[in-house]
């Protein structure tokens, strides 16, 4: 299975991109969206920006990733990750 992650461009150029998340860092190829300024944020699959996201985008499918990563480590409380799917009623009192 390949996962997408959102990567922001820190270094642009034509054809490939040095990108980061989280720290990481990686060029991508970016022949599939075009060159992009710094700032950018991608949709990264491998080695390849699939498509430009809007910061919206990058924040959603971050979170869904780190959710993914919780799983993973047997921890619980996908709410926490997906605030906007949870319905008010589900919300227990302001902390």
């Amino acid at each position: 299975m390949c996962l997408g992650v959102p990567m922001q461009v820190v270094e642009s150029g034509e054809f490939t991109a040095l990108c980061e998340r989280r720290g990481e860092q990686r060029r991508l190829n970016m022949m599939l969206v075009g060159a992009q300024p710094v700032g950018t944020w991608v949709l990264a699959l491998k080695d390849h920006a699939r498509e430009v996201l809007d910061p919206g985008q990058a924040e959603q499918i971050d979170r869904a990733v780190c959710a993914l990563e919780a799983a993973l480590r047997g921890e619980g409380g996908s709410e926490d990750y997906f605030e906007d799917l949870v319905l008010p009623s589900q919300v227990g009192p302001p902390k």
